[in-house]
């Protein structure tokens, strides 16, 4: 998260213990620690509700396509059915007539 070498870190230490002294010292450091500690734990709640939002996001937009290509493919269904009910019914249609002819053909 930070980018600090040691000797950075150490002449921020020699800093503090000369600004603070050396009996104040280790409660400060324990303050620092814990609102670090907060720190980091706000930014991986923060990270995970993103996370989570995008995840949803993403399941929401995958149902509504799959909802399209069902729909789709109810609507060809539906056009297969009209179209083979058609050609049923013509077939029907067509079949005594042509029965009348060879009954009628027989007889002659």
């Amino acid at each position: 998260m930070f980018d600090f070498s040691f000797w950075e870190l150490a002449i921020v230490l020699v800093v503090a213990l000369l600004v603070v002294g050396p009996d104040k010292l280790p409660v400060l450091a324990a303050k620092i620690g814990r609102w670090v500690g907060k720190a980091k734990r706000m930014m991986m709640s923060v990270r995970s509700d993103i996370e989570n939002e995008l995840k949803a996001a993403e399941l929401k937009e995958m149902l509504e396509k799959q909802q399209s290509e069902i729909s789709q493919l109810r609507n060809i269904l539906n056009d297969t059915q009209s179209e083979t009910e058609k050609e049923i019914q013509k077939a029907l249609e067509d079949t005594p007539s042509s029965d009348a002819e060879n009954a009628s053909s027989k007889h002659n």
